[in-house]
């Protein structure tokens, strides 16, 4: 904590621009680049009948790939607004 206060007292001296991310559901926006599937929730076996699985196309937490994939995005973020 005593770092994020150092770091506002440092640009509120130096008359820094600052910007807030909110990471609330961070993991629920990651697009997938490979093929990931996940067995189907209770109640929808028998909806779609047995032997069927989900294909992931966004992360979930608890999914493995889910921080590679939010960082990835993340990083994208910050380079389109000149962060180096």
């Amino acid at each position: 904590m005593n770092i994020v206060r150092i770091l506002l007292f440092l640009a509120t001296c130096f008359d820094w621009d600052l910007q807030q991310f909110d990471v609330k559901n961070v993991f629920l926006h990651g697009d997938l680049e490979e093929e990931v599937y996940m067995e189907l929730p209770l109640g929808f076996e028998n909806k779609f009948g047995p032997n069927k699985v989900c294909k992931l196309r966004k992360a979930l937490y608890g999914l493995k790939q889910s921080p590679r994939v939010w960082f990835d995005r993340f990083t994208e973020a910050m380079l389109r607004m000149g962060y180096r």
